[in-house]
């Protein structure tokens, strides 16, 4: 009999896996980081070209990039001096981009007029 004390920790309403999901989708919460992301579904890029193509400064790209790494979306290999960004996993990303277009075109303008995150809000945004 496993006691009491010993017993693994059962999380009934999966907290955890809340917790971590609302953490990935932050990842996607900037649109920055978004662009990139369909920047890079496209194909390998440098912060370079990322740059250019993306009209960003590369202190921003290369912010971006970090996080997008730290979230396991992004991987880089070197290749010189440089480093070339790309998917980790394009499949799984291609999905959940056309799940939340799927969602947005049933939402229609709910999510656009929402007080706390709408287009609104953005536009305000520093």
């Amino acid at each position: 009999m496993i006691s009491i004390d010993h017993a693994p920790e059962v999380d009934p309403l999966g907290a955890h896996s809340l917790k971590l999901a609302a953490c990935l989708f932050h990842g996607f919460s900037d649109p920055s980081r978004l662009t990139i992301l369909r920047h890079l579904a496209l194909g390998e890029h440098r912060v370079v070209e990322l740059t250019e193509h993306l009209g960003l400064a590369q202190s921003t790209v290369s912010r971006h990039l970090a996080c997008l790494k730290d979230c396991g979306l992004v991987t880089s290999r070197p290749q010189g001096r440089a480093s070339v960004f790309s998917l980790t996993h394009p499949e799984a990303l291609m999905g959940l981009f056309a799940a939340a277009e799927r969602l947005l075109e049933l939402t229609g303008d709910a999510v656009a007029l929402c007080p706390a995150y709408g287009t609104a809000t953005l536009s305000d945004a520093p």
